[in-house]
């Protein structure tokens, strides 16, 4: 576990732009449900190639502390190596943290069935977002049932790239329980939780310790060293030096090319 230095970083990391025409799809629902919340915010984009097939897939979950924020293609994602799936999902507190993880599980359940005809291929499906976003990567790629429920295993996702994502439960959760920000919580709602060995694998990545939201860099060691010791074969974790919890964003999308990279040469 070290520090990462990004120039170092970027001798590994070569993006490659491709001259294939994108499209992008908007606002395709993946619900199961029909109230009126969940038609206006269970929807997800779609960026695509106009003529590739069985390209690698990135879904992609927004931040915003599970009570905001909107869908979006990065940036970092447009340059022709993979096909982006971007989602939105309902927020608390109108909803129930159960609801959150269930619209993230739907999603990633939609775009296993569904992205072939994206040019994506579905043994090629890597899951990750920033945040709030990173807790939903998590949860629904340690704790089964949530993908269970829509026929899909969870060890069957590629890996597993969360971005400065809480693994104690979700302090908005916390929040609408009476408790603190400062106040840990380690139940059935956090990734810590569910460490397991045999999950898929699992690169974590966080600001500084110095520079991210409180104890956010602290409680990814500790999800590190527990998935170590749970027996996980392949478990990373990253801490991005003098980068806050919004300025890790970028430089991390090149720890997540690498490894998909690394991942996808494993699997041939």
């Amino acid at each position: 576990m070290k520090k990462i230095i990004l120039s170092v970083l970027l001798a590994f990391v070569t993006v490659q732009l491709h001259s294939r025409d994108f499209l992008c799809e908007n606002d395709i629902s993946y619900t199961r449900n029909n109230d009126a919340y969940s038609e206006e915010r269970c929807r997800l984009d779609v960026y695509y190639p106009a003529d590739t097939t069985r390209l690698p897939v990135v879904v992609w979950f927004h931040g915003g502390g599970l009570t905001g924020g909107n869908k979006y293609i990065p940036d970092e994602l447009k340059d022709g190596s993979q096909v982006v799936v971007a989602v939105n999902y309902r927020l608390l507190p109108r909803v129930e943290i159960s609801d959150c993880i269930d619209d993230a599980a739907a999603a990633v359940a939609w775009t296993f069935d569904s992205i072939a005809r994206y040019g994506g291929d579905r043994d090629k499906i890597f899951v990750a977002g920033h945040s709030a976003g990173g807790y939903l990567t998590s949860m629904i790629g340690l704790d089964r049932q949530w993908l269970e429920k829509y026929g899909i295993n969870a060890d069957s996702i590629a890996g597993l790239i969360p971005f400065s994502g809480q693994v104690i439960t979700h302090f908005a959760h916390r929040r609408l329980m009476g408790m603190s920000e400062s106040q840990p919580l380690v139940d059935a709602f956090a990734p810590l939780y569910h460490v397991r060995g045999d999950a898929a694998p699992y690169i974590i990545i966080t600001g500084g310790r110095d520079e991210e939201l409180l104890g956010r860099y602290e409680e990814n060691a500790y999800m590190w060293r527990m998935m170590k010791l749970s027996g996980h074969p392949y478990v990373r974790i990253y801490e991005l030096d003098g980068h806050n919890h919004g300025e890790m964003v970028s430089p991390a999308f090149l720890i997540l090319k690498k490894h998909m990279a690394d991942i996808l040469k494993d699997k041939r």
